[in-house]
C-alpha cells in the first residue's frame, strides 16, 4: 500500500508540475509534460515488474526481480529521453530533467510520512 500512496503523489506532483510550467510558455509545457511522463511511465512498469504475482515467501526472487526492473527501468527511462531529443525540436532542458527530478524524488518525501492515525487503516 505504501508504494500505491507513492505512485499517486508521484501522480499528483507531475500534474502539478505541468501546470507550473504552461506559464512559461509552450516549449517548458511540453518539456515538462515528457519529463513527468518518462518519471511516472518508469516507475509504473517498475512496480508493476516487481510486485505482480508477488509471493513473500520468495525473498530471493523478490531481489532478483527489483534488479531486473531497475535494470529495464533505466533503460526505458534513458531510451524514452533520447527519442524525446531526436523527435522533439527546442526541448528545455532545465523543465525536462526539473520535472523529472522533482516527480522522482519529492513525492518520496511526503509518502513515506506516517500516515494519520484517521487515514492509517484507508491503506
Amino acid at each position: 500500500m505504501q508504494l500505491r500512496r507513492l505512485l499517486l503523489w508521484q501522480g499528483g506532483f507531475a500534474l502539478a508540475a505541468v501546470v507550473l510550467a504552461a506559464p512559461f510558455g509552450v516549449t517548458a509545457l511540453k518539456s515538462a509534460a515528457i519529463g513527468a511522463g518518462v518519471c511516472l511511465l518508469a516507475n509504473w512498469v517498475f512496480a508493476l515488474r516487481v510486485f505482480r504475482g508477488y509471493r513473500a515467501q520468495a525473498p530471493a526472487e523478490l531481489a532478483s526481480r527489483i534488479y531486473a526492473a531497475e535494470i529495464i527501468k533505466i533503460v526505458l527511462i534513458l531510451g524514452l529521453f533520447a527519442l524525446a531529443f531526436a523527435t522533439l525540436a527546442n526541448l528545455n532542458l532545465p523543465a525536462l530533467l526539473g520535472t523529472y527530478f522533482a516527480v522522482q524524488v519529492l513525492p518520496a518525501l511526503f509518502a513515506s510520512r506516517p500516515a494519520s492515525p484517521r487515514t492509517a487503516n484507508r491503506d
